[in-house]
Formats: structure tokens, C-alpha cells, sequence
């Protein structure tokens, strides 16, 4: 069934659901970067706030009715005090220090009738994990002894995949830290303030010294998790965190923290409650979810079609398809993000414009350009490099149209290189030459403004005039990730310069420089080119990037193939800008229905 199916009879809280549907579903934030490498991330947030509303208004006593034939909290509350005071008296716990009486101020809101405020340490013991001893190491080896660590604590419980245990040996040393099946834990170190429980698999396991249990009786589980989940409850916990190099919430913090108490039996019933509208968000969630992965899917197909035109008849039968729906098709920022890659592969594999017979091939150009650069070697204003090897018909690319060549990017560029890191003391913050690092490249332009560097001029120009940067070059980072984010060095200053993480690229003749930008923008040669180091920091050489091949159109062509990627580009970021007013009216529809509810 789906959500907006549900009963007519339904509690406000379900009406609040069901009635804004398109709210919650619609208010969606995304991040993403350009570049191989890069993460796109979908935040559900109108779910999420759902979600968060559900848990506020349970903590408030706003999601079920009151009931006053319900035993009041404060009965409960004197209940567990006296055994409390019972097991002191035999033991079996120790008498902890008195918790300061509630004031006034500290309660943000009224309660229902039966309800009562009480802290944390008035009705639950919270008892630390223990660090391994020292000289001793967790194993991957399954045991009968599992060390239950903060990455392994996800969605309120804990993930039984990836587990490391203790030898017997090494339990034996802090045996009596373990965490029960009717405990709770809580995260007090890295991760703060996350509550979960504790599969019964995993009942009497060791538990970290950056987590904590609590221990409670006469409380209903699940609605004690539910409420510690809250933002009420999370707000206090991040508020309490000592501020020091590696922040930690202090037990005696917990112990401290306030909540509202419900009647045993109230308890019961919101927990049922919250169980049945966190499903209906979970099935809000899932299809919203194949929503969008629908919509993915269906750009993808009909992008791929443009591509894949064999023709330019065929392309424009395709386009024309395409256009009819455009309105339905480019609703997300990453379909406008896929519009605009694919208007890039267009552009650089000769499908965006037309030929025309009478421009002058590209390898005229190509002779000119080698010429220029043969006599500027002999002039001694450049080095002669060792040359790279020949294109073979297998590194072409694609079948070039007519009037096409191939060309090696170091072929038509002066000498391609990459920055350097001059010393601390030539740097400065507000004078000198400006000074680029991979953050300085955001959306495929020169981002200065954001945390700006300059180094010393003298410097500059005595020690780095390997690596001085004029407007015009084209630069590109080749440590990621992500990696093969492109710009074209502005004019806002005269020269720059750049670290080594920055490979830069002067044709030759400089009118070339805005065609080399489109084409690495494509990040076509991303796919072919091979890349050295890890994984997780992938890197591009200097001679790999020295050997980046570019499809080369007519010089004329050149010019029209730029203009209209400009066009177009121009017309993807409207659509982006609209695209951003909408959703973020959507999540101040999201906020504001929050708050009207609360």
C-alpha cells in the first residue's frame, strides 16, 4: 500500500505525512563536484526532518493521547528510587553522587498531565567501556568474545558485519565491561550522542572505552532509545562535550541530562506509534528513492541516444525527442549535470556543429603550430623535451570527421609541467603573487576567494618561474580525488603561480586555449589514461599528462563548437539556478511545516 493510501481515519501526526507528501519527498539536498573521484550524495531532508518531527513531538507527549487512568511517572520515579536505595543498602550498586534538582529554566516546554521531568542518572546507571590493555590486539578470527567498537554501531544497533574479537586471554583482563541485550549504548567519543541497543548475539560482549552503556529497570527499552534519540536529547549531549583536542562526553554528563518521563503505559504506546509512522516514512523514503533512480535511468537512456547519433540527422530526430519532455526530464541537479557532460561529448567528437568543407584542416594548424614551436626552440625560449611516441590508429579516440587531426596536447603547448610548494616563509595572506592549490578549482573556474594564498614576488619570480601562471593557461589537478578538475586562469591578476598538484597547459597559440578547455572538461581522456598511486589518492604524471591526446577540429570550427557549449552551458545553469530556488523553497516548506507542528 502505498503512503498516500492510508486510512482516512488517520491520527493529525499520519495527516501531517500523508497531506504534505510532496513536501517531504520534494525537499532534497544534493552535493557533488566535478572531476574523477568525486562523491554525489542525496539527502533525503524532508525524510530526515520527518523523521525528526516524529521523535520531538513523542518526546513532548504530542504523538498519542493522554490517558488518566495511567499510572503518573512520579509513581514510577518514587518505584525505582526505592530500589535504588534498596540495592545500595545490600551492595549491589553504589550510591552515586545527588543529581541538582531540576530548575525552572531548565524545562523548555510544558508537560502533559501524569507526565514527569526527571535526569537520566534519577532512573539508569551509565557505565564507560574499556580500552584494550596494552600489548594486547583485536583479532578478525572469530571468538566467543566480541569487542563491540563505535564503527561498528550503526542505525541504532550495531553491525554484525565486519566485528573484531578478543582472545580469551585478553577478555579475561577487562571481563566485567560488557554490555547486555537490555542495555542501551551511547557514543561518548568521535561520534557523539548516537544511541543504540544490543542484538541478542551480541548480549554480554566488551564494549569500547569510546561508548557507554546504560543500565535502567521499570523503563520501556525502546522508548528510552526513541527519546535519547530526539534532537531534545541529542542538543543536551553535544552541549555537554568537554571542548578539548579530541572532544568527549563525560559519564557524569549523561547522568545529568533531563527528559520527560510518560506513564509506563504511555510509554508502550508511543513506541508503537513512532514504530508505525518511522514505517510509513521508510516506504515514503523507498519510493522517493526509485523515484529518482527512475529519473536517472530514464536521463541516462535518453542522453546516451544523443551520443550514440550516428548522424546529424539522426541527432537532431533525437534531440527533438528529447526537447518535447525537457521541462520533465531536467528536474534534478545531477540530469542537468548529465546534460551538460553530454553536450560536452557532442562538442568534442564533432556532433554539436556543423562541418563546413572550406575551413582549413586541422593539420595546416597542426604544421603551423609545429613550426612555431621548432623555431622557438631554436631561439632557446623553450626546451626541447624528449619527444613522445606517435599516435597509433588504436589511441584515436573516435572516427574523426572530416577536416579533423590528432594531436599529443604537449605537441602544441609550451612546456607542460606542474607547480611547486615554495617555503612557509614566503607566503602571505593578503599581497603578492596569488598562489592556486586543487581547492582553488571549484565548477571548472578559478575559485580565489576561498581561503586565498600569495607568495612573495621576489621569490616568485628568482625560484619559481618554472611554474609562473599567465591568463589563459589552462590548469588541471592531477591528485584527486577528484581528479581532471579544469580552469582557465583569469585575468585578475597578471601572473600566478601554483603547487605541484597542478599541472598547466600554454598552447602554443594562445586562441587554442579555450577548445583545450572544453575538451579536458569532457574528461574524455580520464578513461584511457593510465594513473599512478593508491586508490584512495589517485594521481596523474606529468609525462601522462605531457601525453594527453586531443581530437583537433578546423580552427573555425574550433570557434563555433566553443560559442555554442557556451550557449548551451549558459542555458544549464539557468536551469540549475531555478532548480535551486525550488529546492530550497521546498526545504523551507519542510522547516516551516516543523515548526508549525511542534
Amino acid at each position: 500500500m502505498s503512503v498516500d493510501s492510508q486510512a482516512t481515519n488517520s491520527s493529525p501526526i499520519e495527516n501531517l505525512i500523508t497531506e504534505h507528501i510532496d513536501i517531504w519527498s520534494s525537499a532534497i539536498k544534493r552535493k557533488s563536484s566535478a572531476g574523477r573521484g568525486s562523491s554525489k550524495k542525496i539527502e533525503l531532508y524532508g525524510i530526515k526532518k520527518l523523521r525528526e518531527l516524529i521523535l520531538e513531538l513523542a518526546v513532548r507527549g504530542k504523538l498519542v493521547a493522554q490517558d488518566a487512568s495511567d499510572e503518573p511517572a512520579s509513581i514510577l520515579l518514587e518505584r525505582i528510587a526505592k530500589e535504588k536505595a534498596q540495592l545500595v543498602k545490600e551492595g549491589k550498586i553504589k550510591k552515586q553522587k545527588p543529581l541538582p534538582d531540576i530548575s525552572e529554566d531548565e524545562k523548555p516546554f510544558e508537560l502533559p498531565d501524569g507526565w514527569a521531568w526527571a535526569r537520566l542518572g534519577e532512573y539508569a546507571e551509565v557505565k564507560g567501556g574499556k580500552r584494550l590493555p596494552k600489548g594486547h590486539s583485536l583479532i578478525s578470527d572469530k571468538t566467543n568474545h566480541a569487542y563491540i567498537r563505535v564503527t561498528d554501531m550503526k542505525d541504532g544497533s550495531v553491525n554484525l558485519q565486519g566485528l573484531q574479537y578478543l582472545t580469551s586471554d585478553t577478555q579475561k583482563l577487562i571481563s566485567q565491561y560488557i554490555i547486555s541485550k537490555n542495555d542501551l549504548y551511547i557514543t561518548i567519543a568521535g561520534t557523539i550522542g548516537e544511541i543504540g541497543s544490543i542484538p541478542e548475539e551480541l548480549d554480554g560482549m566488551n564494549l569500547t572505552e569510546n561508548a557507554a552503556k546504560i543500565v535502567f529497570n521499570r523503563i520501556e527499552r525502546l522508548w528510552l532509545k526513541q527519546s535519547l534519540s530526539s534532537r531534545f536529547s541529542m542538543k543536551q549531549f553535544i552541549e555537554k562535550v568537554n571542548q578539548l583536542a579530541q572532544p568527549k562526553l563525560a559519564l557524569h554528563r549523561i547522568l545529568s541530562a533531563i527528559l520527560p518521563i510518560p506513564p509506563l503505559a504511555e510509554q508502550h504506546r508511543i513506541v508503537a506509534k513512532v514504530d508505525e509512522l518511522m514505517a510509513l516514512c521508510d516506504q515514503l523514503e523507498a519510493q522517493t528513492e526509485s523515484s529518482l533512480d527512475a529519473h536517472k535511468t530514464l536521463v541516462t537512456v535518453l542522453l546516451d541516444t544523443l551520443v550514440n547519433s550516428q548522424n546529424a540527422e539522426e541527432l537532431a530526430e533525437n534531440w527533438t525527442r528529447i526537447s518535447v519532455h525537457f521541462d520533465t526530464l531536467f528536474t534534478t541537479e545531477q540530469s542537468i549535470d548529465q546534460l551538460k557532460q553530454t553536450i560536452l561529448q557532442l562538442a568534442v567528437t564533432g556532433k554539436l556543429v556543423e562541418q563546413n568543407p572550406n575551413d582549413e584542416p586541422a593539420c595546416v594548424l597542426l604544421e603551423r603550430i609545429a613550426a612555431e614551436k621548432a623555431d622557438l626552440i631554436k631561439q632557446g625560449k623553450i626546451k626541447k623535451q624528449k619527444p613522445l611516441p606517435d599516435i597509433t590508429g588504436e589511441e584515436k579516440p573516435f572516427d574523426l570527421p572530416e577536416g579533423w587531426d590528432v594531436t599529443r596536447l604537449d605537441d602544441i603547448c609550451f612546456g607542460v609541467t606542474s607547480g611547486s610548494t615554495p617555503p612557509k616563509d614566503k607566503f602571505d595572506d593578503k599581497k603578492g603573487v596569488p598562489y592556486l592549490k586543487v581547492y582553488n578549482i571549484k565548477e571548472q573556474k578559478i575559485a580565489f576567494d576561498y581561503r586565498p594564498q600569495f607568495i612573495d614576488i621576489e621569490h616568485h619570480r628568482k625560484k619559481l618561474t618554472r611554474s609562473i601562471l599567465y591568463p589563459g593557461d589552462v590548469v588541471m589537478n592531477i591528485v584527486g580525488p577528484p581528479l581532471g578538475k579544469i580552469a582557465i586562469i583569469p585575468d585578475s591578476f597578471p601572473e600566478w603561480n601554483c603547487n605541484q598538484a597542478i599541472v598547466f597547459f600554454r598552447p602554443i597559440e594562445k586562441i587554442l586555449n579555450n577548445y583545450i578547455y572544453t575538451y579536458l572538461k569532457s574528461a574524455r581522456f580520464l578513461d584511457d589514461i593510465e594513473l599512478i598511486g593508491t586508490a584512495g589518492q589517485d594521481n596523474i604524471s606529468i609525462t601522462k599528462s605531457r601525453s594527453i591526446i586531443l581530437p583537433m577540429p578546423p580552427l573555425k570550427e574550433q570557434h563555433r563548437i566553443v560559442a555554442k557549449v557556451d550557449e548551451l552551458m549558459a542555458i544549464c545553469d539557468q536551469l540549475k539556478a531555478q532548480l535551486s530556488e525550488a529546492q530550497t523553497t521546498q526545504l523551507n516548506l519542510a522547516d516551516a511545516l516543523v515548526k508549525e507542528a511542534l
